[in-house]
């Protein structure tokens, strides 16, 4: 599994756990994967955040600013991830 899929997998997996009532944060994720190494993280949440944008755009999680669904082009600052609610 490459890098990529790895966080993507990461991000539906947490997301899932969390339910589409609840988010996560980008940070979480590139926590889960580097472990307590703080370095690794940081790097790290460039490519989260990547990946959870490819992700919403389509369609399968929500990027969240302010507790409100946002497209990912206009995302900026502090964001969270929320798995799409079953409909």
């Amino acid at each position: 599994m490459t890098e990529a899929q790895t966080i993507e997998a990461t991000i539906l997996r947490l997301c899932a756990e969390r339910g589409p009532e609840r988010s996560i944060c980008p940070s979480e994720v590139a926590r889960a994967l580097a472990g307590p190494d703080e370095t690794r993280w940081r790097l790290l949440m460039h490519p989260v955040r990547e990946t959870a944008f490819r992700l919403a755009r389509e369609g399968r999680i929500q990027v969240l600013r302010k507790g409100r669904p946002i497209p990912p082009e206009l995302a900026r600052g502090v964001i969270r991830l929320a798995i799409v609610a079953a409909s």
